[in-house]
């Protein structure tokens, strides 16, 4: 395997100038934050799969470590001996390529192995990557597949919260994964508009630091001038669109949406419950009544788009979002902050520039996930990492409260198929230049 196959750009930090201590720090505060995420759960909690589209925590913590094995250890660790050798199918996720793999909507059947020789089977595999580190300085190959692991890992993490937060709700204890609530209080920020002037845009990922091969290459398109709400839409402005019956207007869907509510009797959103005549959410802490000035959370493409039509606004394009948000800083409310709920934006932008653009929810694009012009497959099993899903999803962009900030950046793009509602999504208004 080439560093053109791998088709990933490697961070130019400190590993790559001759100190691989540094990037080994980082492994390690990747990988530990893993584990603390699920240290506060039960071995019951972590075997449990809610439905077949999430996955049990064990299966997270394996399949990321199943990851550094089959990419790393077997190609540049040839006397290396596997773990456990029927792991490399029970943890293979999606790669065809590598060979047979256990249903994914049985994975919370696995009982076996027990959670504690999942532990032992991080530790296996960390100890045989150490000495690997040191190699890694000089072949970059190797120092790219292995931030590949390391940026897959923290995607997981995410997952892991989200999937958790679907299996407790299913609990009809409907227990808490820590106690924070109420979160910080702070006072509601007045919604503005920001305009951008448009033209002919470059976007996608250029210069240093890593991306993913759909970030690439980096190319231009033209945006008639385009307005951007300065904060994504709250619980309280989803509200209304509740009240007013829009799980029940069919012309404010798309058909397939319209079919999507009709056979999933959608009534309201992900995680919402009526309790003494109040709404409630399910949250991380618990069932709560929410906080109306909070961006909306758990939405499908089909809800944000029609909550975008009842408004009369539309949706963003994935590159009217990246214009807007190229050059900001990537500050909000990440997985680092411990709240794993969206909060009430802080303060307003100065006048001229755009409000929080990251963090707390995943905001829905128009865009239909596809490749970019020139967008070429790496060989291989790490191939299939993006590209095979470029069909049938919807991208999204920013990140959210489940996301290590470090993970982010304006040209990252996520994707879902447009039924998805229990991620960290919601959606931020745009509309054509006035």
């Amino acid at each position: 395997m080439t560093a053109s196959q791998v088709r990933t750009a490697y961070p130019r930090s400190d590993a790559v100038d001759g100190q691989p201590a540094a990037f080994r720090q980082r492994f390690d505060a990747v990988r530990a934050t893993t584990m603390k995420l699920a240290a506060p759960l039960s071995a019951e909690d972590c075997a449990l799969q809610s439905m077949p589209d999430a996955s049990p925590v064990k299966w997270h913590l394996a399949h990321t470590t199943w990851f550094f094995e089959t990419f790393v250890l077997e190609r540049y660790a040839p006397a290396y001996l596997p773990f456990h050798p029927q792991f490399r199918v029970l943890f293979n996720s999606y790669y065809h390529t590598v060979g047979d793999r256990h249903p994914r909507p049985e994975r919370g059947l696995l009982s076996r192995p027990a959670l504690d020789q999942v532990h032992a089977y991080r530790a296996y595999v960390e100890h045989h990557l150490a000495p690997l580190f040191t190699r890694a300085d000089e072949d970059a190959a190797l120092r790219a597949v292995l931030e590949l692991g390391l940026q897959h890992e923290q995607q997981h993490q995410e997952l892991i919260v989200t999937d958790l937060k679907h299996l407790l709700s299913r609990n009809p204890l409907q227990p808490g994964y820590m106690d924070r609530w109420p979160l910080v209080s702070v006072h509601p920020q007045r919604a503005t508009w920001n305009a951008y002037a448009g033209g002919l845009v470059a976007v996608g990922h250029h210069g240093e630091g890593f991306c993913f091969d759909n970030e690439e290459p980096r190319h231009r398109v033209f945006l008639p001038p385009f307005e951007l709400a300065s904060h994504p839409v709250t619980h309280g402005e989803f509200l209304a669109f509740v009240d007013d019956g829009g799980y029940l207007r069919p012309e404010l869907w798309l058909s397939l949406g319209w079919d999507t509510v009709q056979a999933q009797r959608w009534t309201a959103p992900l995680y919402w419950e009526r309790r003494d005549n109040r709404w409630t959410t399910f949250t991380l802490q618990g069932r709560v009544e929410f906080d109306a000035a909070t961006p909306m959370v758990h939405l499908s493409y089909f809800e944000a788009d029609a909550f975008a039509r009842w408004a009369g606004m539309r949706l963003p394009t994935e590159f009217e979002w990246e214009a807007a948000a190229a050059g900001c800083p990537v500050d909000g409310n990440f997985l680092d902050s411990g709240a794993l709920h969206p909060v009430v934006p802080r303060a307003n932008a100065p006048a001229g520039q755009p409000g929080q653009l990251f963090g707390d929810v995943w905001e829905w694009t128009r865009s239909a996930y596809a490749p970019y012009p020139g967008f070429t497959l790496a060989e291989g099993a790490i191939g299939e990492y993006n590209g095979k899903f470029m069909c049938n999803q919807y991208v999204l962009r920013g990140g959210s409260c489940a996301s290590p900030r470090s993970h982010l950046r304006a040209t990252y793009r996520n994707f879902f198929p447009p039924e998805a509602r229990w991620q960290f999504a919601g959606l931020r208004l745009a509309r054509d230049a006035r």
